[in-house]
């Protein structure tokens, strides 16, 4: 007899995208994202706040995120809101884009973790969590037990200064996606539950490189 239970939607994770924005689009036909069917998290960094070029990819994250994708803040949308070339912009324009990166959410929890960009301070609950710390937290959080009930998974800090160089990190309790697209190591996309990340290179052509898979 078929069951009448309803099957648990995908969730997927990137972060750090860095303007790699064929590779996003790679990784997500190669995983074959539905916007209807999974849930979609992105941890920030969408683009190179020093980098004008990169400004693009946000327009793309924007249409994710109005299929149903949660768009999380990273530093580099913050430090945009301080430094964006506004002179091609109308005023209009201006406040709608300063005003979307501004309600962009500082985490989101999921079946149990916890995204974020860049992590947490352990010993704060989570409402008692600062901006900075959400977005730009290192050393105290990578080097200390996070003592909580959910799995952190963050970006923020590439993989390749935690001894995993293109691959996912795995700590206690913490799982760090950011693989290292902004310095020429892999962009990835990551099915939470089946420990299944789609990958491809970022320091060749983005619209040749080879969509990977690799199960943890």
């Amino acid at each position: 007899m078929p069951s009448n239970s309803i099957s648990p939607s995908r969730l997927l994770a990137i972060s750090d995208i860095h303007g790699c924005e064929e590779s996003l689009k790679r990784l997500l036909a190669a995983a074959e994202y539905n916007p209807s069917q999974d849930r979609l998290i992105l941890l920030g960094d969408y683009i190179d706040a020093a980098h004008p070029g990169t400004y693009g990819t946000l327009r793309y994250i924007r249409s994710l995120v109005q299929q149903g994708a949660c768009a999380l803040l990273g530093n580099h949308e913050l430090k945009l809101l301080r430094q964006f070339d506004y002179s091609h912009l109308s005023e209009e324009e201006t406040a709608e884009w300063s005003g979307w990166i501004r309600s962009l959410p500082r985490y989101r929890m999921e079946d149990g973790y916890l995204f974020v960009h860049a992590g947490i301070r352990p010993g704060v609950g989570l409402l008692g969590q600062t901006l900075a710390d959400l977005t730009e937290i290192r050393d105290d959080f990578l080097n200390k037990p996070t003592d909580t009930e959910y799995t952190v998974v963050f970006g923020h800090t590439p993989t390749f200064k935690l001894g995993a160089p293109g691959k996912l990190w795995f700590g206690e309790g913490k799982i760090g996606i950011d693989t290292g697209a902004k310095h020429g190591h892999r962009l990835t996309l990551f099915d939470v539950h089946k420990r299944l990340s789609y990958w491809c290179k970022t320091d060749s052509n983005p619209k040749a490189a080879a969509v990977n898979k690799t199960i943890y």
